[in-house]
């Protein structure tokens, strides 16, 4: 298994040559409901699935960004039928988290829904995850008070407890919680508009966000369905290795400039 590389094939035949648990971290959002078309090219869900989980280390995290598309009036439960299969194979489903895409302004007349404007990010691990980097950057509205009545833990029994020390002030900012919003797309002018080469891309802070929250510097981080690289270029960028998949020589080409593009850290700690 050679690490930082882009691999063109098929990602689950490629991955059956690997040994077990040589994977740290997954970030991934795979095609799903045919909403968009990879010239052709397809994908083996469960296959994919079924190497994922054997290739991730104990401890080890998958980050699986996915959505459904609608159709005669339903949606087609994609999301949650692929959440369930992980969990019996042998993950767990550690977090269901939301990517919220601010901006979005892209009515659906005639649909008789409102627009789709988050996607789940589902987090599966292998067992308890071995690493866990909470961000805290989220501004508390209430920094600098006292907390009052409101904040306090509920027991199970319906009494309650503080939930900070006597006297203890709010912080300026505390941790994120799970739905996380990000704007849609990177502009015209950024040095990576050639990603919107790409029919489906999600942004680069996201990927940046997870590998941050659930991997180290060195560890191994993949993406088996790379598309244009913004796994791949975000973990050279924050010191981690890299692997990345595409069945479409062309997008391997795609995710190798952008790949090129990363600036990695001067010092790894």
């Amino acid at each position: 298994m050679n690490v930082d590389t882009i691999i063109c094939g098929d990602n689950a035949t490629v991955m059956a040559t690997w040994p077990d648990a040589c994977i740290d971290l997954v970030v991934t959002s795979p095609p799903y409901d045919d909403a968009r078309e990879y010239g052709g090219h397809g994908w083996n869900f469960d296959a994919v699935r079924r190497e994922i989980t054997r290739t991730l280390k104990p401890g080890g995290v998958c980050v699986w960004v996915v959505a459904d598309t609608s159709k005669n009036h339903s949606e087609s439960l994609t999301s949650f039928r692929q959440a369930i299969a992980f969990r019996e194979g042998g993950l767990n489903l550690l977090d269901t988290m939301i990517y919220s895409k601010a901006g979005y302004e892209f009515p659906r007349f005639g649909h008789r829904l409102y627009p789709q404007v988050f996607e789940f990010m589902f987090v599966f691990s292998k067992g308890a995850p071995a690493t866990f980097a909470p961000l805290v950057d989220k501004p508390n509205v209430r920094a600098g008070s006292v907390p009052g009545r409101t904040n306090r833990i509920r027991n199970p029994d319906g009494t309650s407890k503080p939930s900070m020390k006597p006297g203890q002030t709010v912080a300026e900012v505390g941790m994120r919680g799970n739905v996380w919003e990000y704007a849609c797309g990177y502009g015209n002018s950024s040095p990576d508009a050639c990603a919107f080469d790409h029919p489906a891309i999600f942004p680069e802070a996201l990927a940046r966000d997870h590998i941050l929250s659930w991997s180290n510097p060195g560890d191994v981080v993949l993406d088996p369905m790379c598309g244009s690289g913004t796994t791949l270029k975000m973990a050279k960028q924050l010191g981690r290795q890299w692997l990345g998949f595409d069945c479409s020589e062309e997008y391997c080409a795609l995710a190798r400039l952008r790949v090129e593009q990363a600036n990695p850290p001067l010092f790894v700690i």
